[in-house]
């Protein structure tokens, strides 16, 4: 029992301690060695540098060019007039005082469109800033608004989304990201619908008790508004994001020699490991480089580059420390208990299984993606031989489990929420309370709503 209960401690711990400010990067390798410590102390100094470090490093490894470019992009767009630009056609479309809205449908776009949610947060964090001044609103809901459209219905429900929880899946009940259609759409209506109602009235309570963006250093490179971009110049480079990653992962890479990838200095790999990373990075370079050559006499180069680096080193330090605290956490033996247990939650059906086991290693681990594939590895056939004895859909199985991967894993210790709060310069302790509500409490009414309307009408 003392193992189980030094995991649950060690994650209250570092929710309790990074809701009250305290960096990441110091509480999850001490809280990932206090539940080594607690479990017995086997192998302390082992734990924190071949599984911590190591599961740093192998994220950081992989994910770091992406960060990288991507906060250089996200300063180039502010820099060159372009985010700025976007942001007034959405203000004038939506209406300025609908900020809140304007970004959750922008990130929900952008999402959808397969750009990874953290090129997201980086290219619209600076529209975010300029409509949110615009029409004074609380800088503090502005991580709210961004997860919303980021981190909930667009990566888990609307069917068809390129998204990895929604493509886990596919492997392990032989679906395919349109799964469930109907059902992953009434999904995601819900989850929006009680979204925004909480967002709209948090804005109006803020505003009536005369609280307003308020005084905040955006980090934002200086733009000229004399004269902004046309909107139809400015919105290119972030087609270009979606269009190339898109062209890139489904026709450029899978028909040209690759092989050269099994070798052994390369990883012994294939393909379909690295076209998802390798289609952002190209896309993202190559919108990059739009804009410098369309606006490079607006945009200060070498300072874009500059910012860029250095702030992209907190957030990808940030949510590596987060993952190589899981990776520990996973490697405890009273992990094991912990999801042999929720894996037997009732396990007369595979649908409410399924979402429990799902949602609540999603929490445990901090990751839609993380607590999905433990689920499915231990119990995804077994889940898909009752469906099948029972005459479930596949389809229903696929799209309640990735409803339900994206509901309890929005806790303060996910990676994505450290990123976001890092890049908006916001503590959990200013913003977390409405991200907590607006993106865990609706798409989780929504995944038990889903699990309700599965159980009584099937896939549709």
């Amino acid at each position: 029992m003392l193992d189980v209960a030094s995991i649950f401690l060690s994650v209250a711990l570092l929710m309790f301690l990074a809701y009250r400010g305290i960096s990441v990067l110091v509480l999850a390798p001490m809280l990932a060695l206090f539940a080594v410590f607690m479990s017995g102390g086997e192998a302390f100094l082992a734990h924190y540098t071949q599984i911590f470090m190591v599961k740093l490093g192998d994220f950081a490894t992989i994910y770091f060019p992406l960060f990288l470019l991507s906060a250089i992009f996200g300063k180039i767009m502010e820099n060159s007039g372009y985010a700025a630009s976007i942001a007034d056609r959405i203000s004038e479309k939506i209406g300025a005082e609908k900020a809140v809205l304007a970004i959750v449908l922008s990130c929900s776009v952008l999402t959808y469109g397969g750009v990874s949610l953290f090129v997201v947060v980086f290219a619209v964090y600076p529209i975010a800033v300029e409509l949110f001044r615009k029409s004074d609103t609380p800088k503090k809901l502005m991580p709210a608004a961004i997860a919303i459209g980021s981190f909930t219905y667009t990566m888990t429900a609307v069917p068809g989304s390129p998204a990895i929880p929604n493509v886990i899946p596919c492997q392990y009940f032989g679906t395919n990201p349109f799964a469930a259609p109907g059902l992953g759409t009434v999904t995601a209506v819900i989850s929006f619908i009680f979204s925004m109602m909480w967002m709209n009235r948090r804005v109006k309570a803020l505003k009536q008790a005369g609280e307003g963006y308020g005084d905040h250093c955006d980090n934002l490179m200086p733009a000229s508004r004399e004269k902004l971009p046309d909107f139809r110049v400015a919105i290119i480079p972030i087609v270009i994001v979606i269009l190339m990653n898109y062209l890139c992962v489904n026709y450029i890479f899978p028909n040209i020699d690759t092989s050269y990838l099994q070798n052994e200095k390369y990883g012994t790999t294939d393909i379909r490991t690295v076209a998802g990373n390798w289609g952002i990075i190209v896309a993202v370079f190559f919108a990059s480089i739009f804009i410098l050559a369309a606006a490079w006499k607006k945009t200060d180069i070498i300072r874009c580059i500059n910012s860029g680096a250095s702030e992209s080193l907190a957030p990808i330090f940030n949510t590596a420390s987060v993952v190589g605290y899981g990776a520990v956490i996973n490697s405890l033996a009273g992990f094991a208990v912990v999801r042999d247990w929720i894996l037997t939650v009732s396990h007369g059906n595979p649908l409410v299984s399924g979402s429990v086991a799902t949602s609540i290693l999603s929490a445990i681990t901090g990751s839609a993606s993380g607590g999905m594939s433990i689920a499915l590895e231990s119990l995804g056939a077994k889940y898909l031989e009752m469906a099948n004895a029972a005459g479930i859909n596949p389809e229903a199985l696929h799209r309640i489990v990735a409803v339900a991967s994206g509901s309890l894993d929005i806790l303060p210790h996910n990676g994505a929420i450290i990123t976001l709060l890092a890049i908006c310069g916001l503590s959990h302790k200013e913003s977390y309370s409405d991200i907590f509500t607006g993106a865990l409490i609706g798409p989780t009414v929504a995944a038990v709503i889903a699990v309700g309307l599965a159980v009584i009408f099937g896939s549709f």
